[in-house]
């Protein structure tokens, strides 16, 4: 495994941050079983979790307007380090008006112990959420969390349909492996949501 301080990655126009490696989910098709990096991007295991100072600091660096979109996305859950992402956040915001989104596993209530949905009012304008399956069952064989004794599923849609009413922008996200039969039956769990369901395509 190699390692590096790459807090923040380009994919085309678009900037990436990686602020936490931490995550509650063993995905099965997750990218970090397949590699140190995504998209052939620099290693994005970290070599220390960095603080709200250091990721700043990085921010500081980038021409934040000229991005299409900046998008907290790395090798980790970005809700593990919600003050961290928060506090990036209003940076960007005070700074660039360029559009900001958080891709999540949807789990931040639960990994914080509180409701989170109110803390993205006026800051971001895009949250995408993986829904990776149609069912409770599949969800827990396919995203293997460790919480336990909680319905992780029921707790992502909770999420998911709390955070519409503060967020401009939320999807539901699977991924195009997953097969036609379960991509149908996401899709009717996330019109039941009233949520707009995205099929991401899968990199190795």
């Amino acid at each position: 495994m190699q390692k590096a301080m790459n807090i923040s990655y380009e994919i085309g126009n678009k900037l990436y941050l990686n602020i936490t490696n931490k995550c509650p989910c063993s995905c099965t098709f997750c990218i970090r079983n397949n590699g140190d990096g995504a998209y052939g991007s620099d290693p994005l295991w970290l070599e220390h979790q960095p603080n709200e100072e250091e990721v700043i600091a990085n921010l500081k660096t980038r021409d934040l307007d000229s991005y299409e979109e900046i998008i907290f996305c790395g090798y980790g859950e970005p809700t593990c380090e919600l003050d961290i992402l928060l506090a990036a956040a209003r940076y960007i915001r005070s700074v660039s008006k360029t559009p900001i989104r958080l891709n999540t596993n949807g789990l931040g209530d639960l990994i914080n112990k509180r409701d989170i949905a109110h803390d993205f009012s006026g800051l971001v304008d895009t949250i995408s959420i993986s829904l990776n399956a149609p069912t409770a069952e599949e969800y827990n064989a396919v995203t293997r969390p460790s919480f336990k004794d909680v319905n992780c599923f029921e707790e992502m849609l909770s999420f998911a349909k709390s955070v519409q009413k503060e967020v401009p922008n939320v999807m539901l996200t699977v991924v195009d492996i997953i097969g036609e039969d379960e991509i149908k039956r996401s899709q009717a769990v996330a019109d039941k949501a009233g949520i707009h369901l995205r099929v991401r395509p899968y990199e190795d």
